[in-house]
């Protein structure tokens, strides 16, 4: 088994390389700086866009439940799901220009 993973520290400690040895998985790091790879990036964008986004809960269960809602309301549209998170497997050029100043 491959599993993907960006480079987060924690996802390149001793203990998960020891755990990923144990349980025989090979480990593929995805590039630095790649979310277009990585399709739950986008949709914790989209939670915090329809979620979060310049608002202020009363309290965490307040935060909860709307959080629970977004979850039903996004795997109602699964055709929504999969245009949205689709995931790259190339770089646009025009794209990534944008991305790096100059």
């Amino acid at each position: 088994m491959t599993l993907i993973w960006d480079g987060a520290p924690y996802h390149r400690s001793q203990t998960v390389k020891e755990a990923l040895e144990i349980l025989q998985i090979n480990l593929e790091p995805l590039p630095g700086y790649s979310p277009d790879f990585m399709p739950v990036e986008h949709l914790w964008q989209w939670l915090r866009e329809d979620v979060t986004y310049h608002t202020c809960y009363q309290s965490p269960a307040e935060l909860i439940e709307r959080v629970h809602f977004f979850e039903q309301d996004i795997n109602s549209r699964p055709f929504e799901i999969c245009d949205r998170l689709w995931v790259k497997n190339h770089l646009e050029e025009d794209e990534e220009k944008l991305r790096v100043s100059r």
